[in-house]
């Protein structure tokens, strides 16, 4: 079934296939599209949501049988920090589970070749041994704070496993490590802790170097992902035949929260003090992929994190005055 599979997607699959990019206007979505555009894929697809409401399924079974693209890409989900995760529950695991359930099932239903999903890494359970191998899923319980996501992650991973594993089609999901980068959602209330810690030391900065508040105790460390990266994974699993549904993609490197904070705070060059509340969860301790399933194939991230830090904040500057506020 395989080896049929992968002759059918060399003999149908080219540069002018259509590939649809659900969330092409986040931060994923986004960089998805201008690795494609760049690379001379000559047929992108993309709707807002005004245009496409992915949580309606009617809207988008008629969109698939009139646009009948070949390959999508799902990197469209409704996300956030810790706070939101609190806040909206109901939100994050329903709109999730809506949207994922919808894209995935039209495409089975439409015969698309290949569907790459992408998810978190908080889909692992909270005590899973370091680094996370993908082998761990479903191995223990989740982390509190972000659940919600996770559980309607967990599920578009196992239902793309489900076709690929009933049907043999080439669905497979990518789990990325924390992102971040152009394009990213810089509202205090809703971000997450990347380019939470860029608008608000930037906002101490022009503030005459007021102290920066941060949730926490710092100690909790992290691997962090620049965007573009896990858009250049994206490509490698659309251009080649992955033997497996589910790979993690990382760095392979970890730093703690705190010194998170001060290599954003150094290049930003705010003089202020870094006040950390302990009285805020740190969440996971520590979230370190094992992306090695991945880069034994060929893929490999290219930005580290001072050269990422760089590239957002020349991002947010240029692009501060027109940021979006997101709401649930």
């Amino acid at each position: 079934m395989y080896i049929q599979l992968v002759n059918n997607l060399i003999m149908k699959f080219n540069k002018s296939s259509k590939i649809y990019i659900a969330g092409h206007q986040g931060m994923v979505g986004s960089a998805c599209w201008r690795i494609f555009e760049k690379l001379g894929y000559s047929n992108l697809i993309g709707r807002t949501s005004k245009e496409l409401d992915l949580r309606n399924q009617s809207q988008v079974y008629d969109f698939f049988r009139d646009s009948k693209p070949d390959v999508i890409i799902d990197a469209a989900a409704k996300v956030g920090g810790i706070m939101a995760n609190k806040d909206y529950p109901y939100q994050f695991l329903l709109e999730n589970m809506q949207i994922q359930n919808n894209l995935i099932s039209a495409a089975h239903k439409n015969n698309v070749l290949k569907f790459i999903f992408l998810g978190s890494s908080c889909i692992y359970p909270k005590l899973a041994p370091q680094p996370l191998k993908e082998e761990y899923l479903l191995n223990g319980s989740l982390e509190p704070t972000n659940e919600w996501y996770a559980i309607a992650k967990i599920s578009g991973v196992k239902l793309c496993e489900a076709i690929r594993t009933q049907y043999g089609k080439d669905f497979v999901s990518l789990m990325p490590t924390n992102l971040y980068g152009p394009n990213d959602n810089f509202d205090l209330k809703t971000s997450h802790v990347f380019p939470a810690m860029i608008r608000k030391f930037h906002d101490a900065k022009v503030n005459n170097h007021s102290n920066v508040n941060l949730w926490g105790s710092g100690s909790p460390m992290r691997e962090f992902l620049h965007v573009d990266d896990l858009a250049s994974a994206v490509l490698f699993a659309v251009e080649n035949n992955l033997p497996k549904s589910l790979y993690n993609v990382g760095t392979g490197l970890d730093v703690t929260i705190k010194e998170l904070a001060e290599t954003i705070q150094s290049h930003i060059r705010h003089k202020g003090k870094i006040v950390w509340d302990t009285t805020k969860p740190d969440g996971t301790f520590r979230k370190l992929l094992d992306s090695s399933k991945i880069i034994q194939f060929g893929w490999q991230a290219k930005y580290d994190l001072k050269n990422g830090i760089s590239n957002t904040y020349s991002w947010f500057l240029e692009n501060k005055n027109h940021l979006k506020e997101v709401k649930f």
